[in-house]
């Protein structure tokens, strides 16, 4: 577990965190001799079942208790009767966000620093990782994953079924169709991409794959006995990732929301809400619920071009802006001591691998070396967080920021690197976030994304910020200039992590992962005695200068035309 100590913040003691423990033996008690205390307990009671459910691309704005034009009834509820966590963080896309959950490390300690796995691409989940459902078969849990993967299958090795989990129903890739479940890489590279186990599982197409999966969640909680063997369920779904696709029944409630988009996407957020309401039932059904724990969080901020909204904080999917980063989550549990609240205590989702391994009764054995924190008492009885900072990230092969240089950063830091990490109320950034202005929620209907895209998504000037995000959680006030003692404070912080990373793992795609070359499905393709290489780095095409040129002055042209008719209305 870290425990590394904050140059100029404060930390609590071990103590007081629970990670130092003594035993005292009583003066009149002989050694060796039987305690009695021991022998007159009951029997320890069994672990929590765990549900955690994520899904995709649901942005803050997204959820009923935060917007005023999406309704989620169920999961209003029950996070009204659980706790929310209203200072909960993630990564900005996929598949950072899973190999964090699943390994409890930082991207940095994994080697994923950098965008996702692609289908093509002969990478996947490190294999000298435990994983969390490897860790809880290891406290006698049957494990269960059902949804999108997105972590690599290139070897049989990386699959669900390899990884900790006793059965597997999904999709590996990032994006299907949700009645097909045909995933494109590119033109004509598609292929099918639902499993069963290891197999391809062709005989479930035409299904919305939201109700598939909820069906699968509910068949196993009626097939499995709740009182002989704990069980951990993983509900990754593709909701509310593109393709906007949902049946017509959740579209006509919102058939008063002018953008097509939002209304679609608003759709599909309520048949996942009507999900996981039939799954809650199926937990008090099946005799579950009082002895569970649910967890809801979403993998990154919502993409606003495809429906999603972040208002009103800063940013998308994919940047470092707390759009990006700062995730619905809550915890719904009978177990909960103080139920019914708001928590503010600074949640990471690496944070959840320990937290459930020591709620499975494992011990602190099995969580040494995570960067995550256990965060059970933090939630369930409001107890402060033994969490003070976050390293958000560290991407040594983003594009780095023009503006950026290590004199800029004192010397200490080349700001050339886009990198984020929160310390405490301070948030700090360089390099280049990503797209970073505040999208209100969708009014135009016919609005063309192009266009906002090329008006607004101009490169900054500059190379670092620095918030106080307790104060500003907006992000609309850059402190870096007036405090450069706490610049330099946390871009010190940077470099200590940045020593401790391994190289990026991103390897160039393989052609053989093609899947006209493998029975028209994406399926493993190396064989497992096959050795790695991780030397080559996937290289984007140069643009031919005639397209340069003639998309120049297409942006131009629309710049000046957006500046003109639409800045002041948005």
């Amino acid at each position: 577990m870290a425990t590394t100590a904050l140059t100029g913040f404060s930390m609590m003691s071990l103590l007081s965190l629970g990670y130092l423990t003594w035993d005292l033996m009583s003066p009149n008690q002989v050694e060796n001799e039987p305690d009695q205390s021991f022998m007159d307990r009951s029997p320890v009671p069994q672990p929590p079942h765990i549900i955690f459910i994520m899904t995709d691309d649901q942005g803050f704005n997204d959820i009923g208790y935060h917007s005023s034009d999406i309704r989620t009834p169920a999961l209003d509820k029950l996070a009204a009767d659980g706790v929310k966590l209203e200072n909960y963080y993630i990564q900005p896309i996929c598949t950072p966000s899973r190999s964090q959950l699943i390994t409890g490390r930082y991207q940095i300690h994994t080697g994923l620093q950098h965008s996702i796995i692609r289908p093509r691409q002969p990478s996947c989940l490190p294999f000298d990782q435990v994983t969390l459902p490897q860790r809880l078969q290891e406290l006698g849990y049957s494990t269960h994953m059902v949804g999108k993967w997105h972590l690599g299958f290139y070897k049989k090795e990386c699959l669900p079924t390899r990884r900790g989990f006793d059965t597997y129903f999904g999709s590996l890739t990032g994006s299907v169709n949700y009645y097909t479940y045909d995933s494109c890489d590119g033109p004509g590279l598609c292929g099918f991409d639902l499993h069963e186990g290891e197999s391809v599982a062709w005989g479930q197409r035409g299904k919305y794959s939201t109700h598939l999966y909820t069906q699968r969640v509910r068949k196993i909680l009626a097939t499995h006995d709740p009182e002989s063997q704990p069980l951990f369920i993983f509900l990754s779904f593709q909701a509310v990732h593109t393709p906007l696709q949902s049946p017509r029944e959740y579209i006509y409630p919102y058939r008063g929301l002018e953008n097509v988009a939002r209304r679609k996407y608003a759709a599909m957020v309520s048949a996942v809400d009507e999900a996981v309401r039939n799954i809650t039932y199926a937990l008090r059904k099946y005799g579950y619920y009082q002895n569970s724990v649910i967890i809801f969080s979403t993998d990154n901020g919502g993409q606003p071009l495809s429906g999603g909204s972040n208002w009103p904080l800063r940013g998308r999917k994919g940047t470092y802006w707390e759009g990006g980063i700062r995730g619905l989550g809550f915890v719904h549990s009978p177990l909960l001591r103080k139920k019914r609240r708001v928590s503010k205590a600074l949640v990471h989702i690496t944070d959840w691998y320990p937290t459930l391994v020591a709620l499975a009764g494992g011990n602190d054995s099995l969580i040494e070396g995570l960067d995550g924190y256990n965060v059970w008492e933090a939630i369930s009885e409001g107890k402060e967080s033994p969490r003070l900072e976050i390293l958000h990230n560290i991407d040594p092969m983003y594009n780095h920021a023009r503006s950026g240089s290590l004199q800029k950063g004192y010397g200490i830091w080349n700001t050339a690197i886009q990198a984020s990490i929160r310390a405490g109320d301070w948030k700090l950034l360089t390099g280049d976030p990503g797209y970073g202005d505040w999208i209100p929620p969708q009014m135009l209907p016919g609005f063309p994304s192009g266009w906002w895209n090329l008006e607004r998504h101009t490169e900054p000037r500059k190379s670092v910020w620095l918030f106080n995000i307790s104060g500003d959680p907006y992000e609309r006030y850059d402190l870096s200039e007036q405090r450069p003692d706490v610049v330099k404070e946390l871009l010190a912080r940077l470099v200590y992590y940045n020593r401790t990373a391994v190289p990026v793992r991103y390897p160039s795609e393989d052609p053989r992962a093609d899947p006209h070359l493998n029975g028209g499905a994406w399926v493993p393709w190396v064989g497992d005695e096959e050795e790695d290489s991780w030397d080559s780095v996937y290289q984007k095409k140069n643009m031919d200068w005639k397209k340069k040129l003639k998309l120049s002055k297409s942006r131009a042209f629309f710049r000046r035309l957006n500046t003109r008719i639409m800045s002041n209305r948005i």
